[in-house]
């Protein structure tokens, strides 16, 4: 019979095992997975969580199976200051696009649309592959 991992840990335990998700998979409520090792696992939570780089997946046996967030192809955002990104950030907001916002940067997907978009309001972009925690807001995961 297959392990099953019924809630999350925050970062900071000992890990019996580990498993490299990206952005996407890392979104999750019911999933069968594999660790590193090869043990599979299902996850059954009861509503869907986002696993972040760090946490932990307890298992019925009360080990753990690290997360680790996989390196992503992504888009690097800069501009020379704080209200340009602030603009950039409502616009990409705008397209309800994933963004990791930090105070220098944002993190996008690579889109060459958006790419060229970003561009033409003053923004610099360059290819970067990364781990990608992109924010999660009020509605959780919503998508249209």
């Amino acid at each position: 019979m297959k392990a099953i991992a019924t809630r999350k840990l925050n970062a900071g335990e000992v890990p019996k095992d580990r498993i490299i998700l990206d952005a996407e998979a890392r979104h999750v409520r019911r999933k069968l997975l594999t660790s590193q090792s090869g043990l599979e696992f299902l996850v059954d939570f009861p509503i869907a969580a986002h696993l972040h780089d760090g946490d932990a997946l307890v298992l019925e046996d009360q080990s753990l199976i690290a997360i680790d967030a996989a390196k992503e192809n992504l888009m690097e955002v800069t501009v020379p200051n704080i209200a340009d990104l602030t603009k950039l950030a409502w616009h990409i907001g705008n397209r309800h696009l994933e963004a990791q916002i930090e105070p220098t940067r944002i993190l996008l997907k690579r889109d060459a649309i958006i790419s060229t978009m970003l561009r033409q309001l003053g923004a610099t972009v360059r290819e970067v592959k990364e781990k990608f925690q992109p924010e999660h807001g009020a509605y959780h995961g919503h998508a249209h």
